[in-house]
């Protein structure tokens, strides 16, 4: 079961579609996940990373997980994914990566984190990082690790 509510907190203009978005992270889920996908500007995004990272600065997405230990009593993950727009669509255009490949990764990294994979040591970076690149090619995107230029 997937529960996903997608807030666009800037202009959609250009952006993945709420089903895009359902698609791909449908894509990348093992447990039941509800959680809500928010799509930011700048300043939100960095007052987020600021206010619960430590760090002054907006990024690309940022995940925040509500009861890691859920599914082991049967209860879906919940979580929040926040996306920043103007962060995404830059590092596509400096990555030479279609933005909607872009999204679709970092949608799939999020949901990873979700159901707890994480990459801040090195071994379980290689883990999450395969898992991201097998459910991207699965849905027919390149292997977002490779340099495809």
């Amino acid at each position: 079961m997937l529960d996903l509510t997608v807030q666009y907190a800037v202009a959609k203009d250009g952006l993945p579609t709420r089903a895009q978005f359902r698609r791909w992270a449908k894509a990348a889920q093992a447990h039941d996940v509800v959680a809500t996908l928010r799509i930011v500007d700048a300043e939100e995004g960095q007052a987020l990373n600021r206010d619960y990272r430590g760090k002054d600065y907006a990024t690309n997405v940022l995940t925040f997980e509500y009861g890691a230990d859920a599914s082991m009593d049967g209860a879906p993950l919940t979580g929040d994914i926040v996306l920043c727009a103007p962060v995404v669509a830059r590092e596509a255009t400096e990555q030479g990566k279609d933005l909607a490949a872009h999204y679709a990764h970092l949608v799939v990294h999020g949901m990873l984190h979700l159901q707890g994979y994480d990459h801040e040591v090195e071994a379980e970076a290689a883990v999450m990082e395969a898992v991201e690149s097998f459910v991207m090619m699965r849905m027919g995107f390149p292997d977002p690790y490779l340099d495809h230029e």
